[in-house]
């Protein structure tokens, strides 16, 4: 699908993006819109480079080619209205840190390094705690949580900043059903009020019933647009070759695995 936004009213406009690890392309000339307002997944098998293409958006891995605007202009320039989870695993849970502390950390970009977060900060992160559920965990020790519990704290970091984009990397990965349902039920709300959710996602069973618009990933684009257009059995299996299941008639993934 072709979109007819121009880059300014786009949430995210990347083009001719290629991200090279010791010569090798992880990523390979991607063009990617994101029209604002929608819950946008980002699947793909694993090494395809989803969590790469979040993180050279976000400037966190250098690109070889190409570029990047939000709402027109480079993520520095739009970094304050920018929200970013990562990978659960990728964070160090042993940091001596209380739950509310990790939440206040996420308003040190409105505040600078130099001026210590108050009590309408705390108040703030508080509410955000509570958004998620975890407002009775606010001194609890990180370490402490559970791993759903933990992810959850990390959702309220995000929410703390009040971002116009959000990018979550697997939010819901390793997470037990309650909590991820919750976590659907919170980017459903941010959806609604005019946010943009960019979710790398590993669950194709639920890809239709999250997501608005879609992003199919193998190192190369395999196919973008909305959900009902280009969630299919053709291009999943462009995608996945055979370590795919075929999707049935009612657009649901179904048991007999091809290839397998």
């Amino acid at each position: 699908m072709t979109l007819s936004l121009h880059e300014p009213d786009l949430a995210l406009h990347v083009e001719d993006l290629t991200v090279s690890y010791q010569s090798k392309p992880v990523l390979w000339d991607i063009d990617f819109d994101v029209p604002p307002g929608v819950m946008a997944g980002i699947v793909g098998p694993n090494g395809a480079g989803k969590s790469t293409l979040i993180k050279s958006v976000l400037g966190l891995v250098p690109a070889v080619a190409g570029h990047v605007r939000l709402f027109g202009l480079p993520y520095k320039a739009r970094r304050r209205r920018v929200g970013y989870v990562p990978q659960r695993s990728s964070v160090d849970w042993d940091f001596p840190t209380t739950a509310l502390d990790v939440v206040t950390m996420g308003l040190y970009g409105r505040l600078g390094w130099l001026r210590r977060p108050g009590r309408r900060e705390r108040d703030e992160a508080m509410a955000a705690l509570e958004q998620v559920g975890m407002a009775d965990f606010a001194r609890r020790q990180i370490s402490q949580l559970s791993g759903g519990q933990q992810q959850r704290v990390f959702l309220a970091r995000a929410l703390v900043q009040q971002a116009d984009v959000y990018f979550l990397d697997e939010p819901m990965a390793g997470v037990d059903a309650t909590t991820e349902r919750a976590i659907v039920d919170i980017l459903r709300r941010l959806r609604d009020d005019g946010k943009t959710l960019i979710v790398v996602h590993h669950d194709l069973q639920t890809v239709r019933s999250y997501f608005d618009w879609l992003l199919i990933l193998n190192v190369r684009v395999i196919a973008q647009g909305l959900v009902s257009e280009v969630y299919t059995a053709d291009n999943l299996k462009r995608a996945y070759g055979g370590q795919i299941a075929l999707l049935d008639d009612t657009g649901l993934l179904s048991n007999q695995a091809s290839g397998s």
